[in-house]
């Protein structure tokens, strides 16, 4: 008959220790300033874009929990709504895009770049961010083009033009390209243009 092994009482506190100190860890990166160390112009730059992304999202929440509520409570929907918030989701969307460019928060692959030298990790990077920037740049071309056809267009219930908030792709892309190129020319200054991917 084999014996059950007993759990180790200061191995468990072990673990314990060191799940809470992962979740401090992880709360402080939460709370941490994203701007530290920035310049002045730089925050403010990075304030107005968050100001409009908090002010786009509260009035998407605003306006679907009050259609929400005008549908399911009171049997009055308000139509025009959904034509809203559907409106306004790429100024959201490119508010986000912009941020996190500009604060170097882009989804990327460093598990292959660590790997290199610092004079290939930085050619990789510096061609990584002009890729981004001309993709951009391509996306506003095409934006600039609808929005040129069709921003004249209003929309179906409240007859607003749909070039406010198709818009919102030309400028976006436009902005993210100059945060790339930013980014880029930052990163060559000081000599490590292997992060500007």
């Amino acid at each position: 008959m084999t014996e059950t092994p007993r759990p180790d009482p200061g191995a468990a506190a072990a673990g314990d220790d060191l799940a809470a100190q992962i979740g401090d860890t992880a709360r402080a990166l939460e709370f941490a300033d994203p701007d530290a160390g920035a310049s002045a112009t730089d925050r403010l730059i990075n304030r107005v874009f968050e100001v409009i992304g908090v002010t786009v999202l509260a009035a998407i929440v605003i306006l679907v929990f009050a259609n929400a509520v005008g549908r399911y409570v009171a049997a009055a929907p308000i139509i025009w709504a959904e034509e809203l918030v559907i409106a306004m989701i790429p100024w959201l969307a490119m508010s986000g895009v912009f941020l996190s460019v500009r604060r170097r928060n882009v989804i990327r692959l460093e598990y292959f770049t660590e790997r290199l030298g610092p004079r290939a990790r930085t050619v990789v990077g510096a061609l990584t961010a002009v890729l981004s920037a001309a993709a951009f740049v391509h996306l506003a071309f095409y934006s600039l083009q609808y929005v040129t056809l069709f921003g004249g267009d209003v929309t179906t219930y409240l007859q607003l033009p749909t070039g406010w908030f198709t818009a919102s792709m030309l400028i976006g892309a436009v902005a993210v390209a100059l945060a790339f190129v930013v980014g880029l020319v930052r990163d060559l200054r000081a000599g490590h243009g292997g992060d500007a991917s």
